[in-house]
């Protein structure tokens, strides 16, 4: 096995990555990079700006010793083969169609040795929680990334599960149906935004404007209860399903956890969920760490036939 692997985050503005020691399980904080990107650019442009940010970190190594570059890469995308299917997302759009694993290869003249390999930015950021984080000492563990979008896995002894019974089609849980639409309308950046207007006729640009004003305003403290709670009640089900030992969770709103966290945890144990709930250490770089992971070649003989299915 070689010793390194590039990790790679896909932001809806930015990229972020780093080499990973495969046998440490470390980041060389040395090769970290980031890079802004336009994700309404053309597509020159935004393959343009990834390489950059990449080529940054593959300065700082022995290309001898890289195995290969990981994405973890949101979706609509096809994993198994590489491909952009970015449509009616707002982002990304002009990727539609093109084989990225081939053009990233061809833009850095990478050797046919050195792999291009993607998986769902969710499951990257549970497979890094699994390896070397949160959940790292529990079997079951579903995880979190709250955002501008809700995104979610479930994982079974350090793998995303993503097609059985105890788990929601797709292995995750945005789609599923809630209130007056679906999971992911209740649990991202824009409910909060929404659901303060609703109840103040305040217009605010995000999740941490209104925590700024818990102090001056009931109806910050209403919206967080009210977030708290319909998660509590959301979850319960999948996680007594699931068998859930951890529930880990990451993402920009995680940093108002202290406002919405007391009653989500009310609302799971008034359904009988008594598990662990962690913040992750590793945010970002868990996604990071977890694309790269798709390298080590154990791991990879079983990730990869849930690629295709995510």
């Amino acid at each position: 096995m070689k010793k390194y692997a590039i990790g790679a985050d896909i932001g809806g503005s930015h990229i972020s990555c780093a080499v990973i020691d495969l046998e440490k399980k470390t980041i060389l904080k040395e090769t970290y990079s980031t890079h802004k990107v336009d994700n309404q650019a053309s597509a020159d442009d935004i393959l343009k700006n990834w390489t950059i940010a990449l080529g940054t970190s593959l300065m700082n190594i022995d290309l001898e010793q890289l195995a290969g570059i990981g994405f973890a890469m949101p979706g609509p995308f096809d994993y198994e083969i590489g491909v952009a299917l970015f449509e009616r997302v707002a982002k990304y759009e002009s990727l539609y169609g093109i084989n990225v694993a081939h053009r990233i290869t061809d833009i850095l003249s990478l050797d046919e040795s050195v792999g291009i390999r993607f998986m769902n930015d969710a499951s990257a950021f549970a497979t890094g929680e699994a390896w070397v984080g949160k959940a790292a000492n529990v079997d079951r563990t579903v995880c979190l990334t709250l955002g501008t979008g809700f995104g979610s896995a479930f994982v079974d002894t350090g793998v995303v599960v993503v097609e059985r019974d105890d788990v929601p089609e797709f292995g995750c849980v945005w789609h599923l149906p809630f209130k007056d639409g679906i999971a992911d309308d209740s649990f991202s950046t824009r409910w909060f935004i929404k659901r303060y207007f609703d109840l103040s006729n305040h217009q605010t640009s995000g999740v941490k404007e209104i925590a700024d004003r818990i102090n001056m305003d009931p109806h910050a403290k209403e919206v967080f209860k009210e977030y708290g709670q319909n998660m509590g009640e959301f979850l319960a089900p999948w996680l007594l399903k699931f068998g859930t030992q951890a529930l880990v969770m990451g993402g920009n709103i995680t940093g108002a956890y202290n406002l919405f966290g007391p009653y989500l945890e009310d609302a799971l144990k008034k359904q009988h969920v008594n598990i662990q709930i962690h913040i992750s250490d590793h945010m970002e770089d868990a996604a990071i760490l977890g694309s790269a992971r798709m390298f080590d070649p154990t791991f990879w003989e079983r990730i990869k036939p849930m690629l295709a299915k995510m």
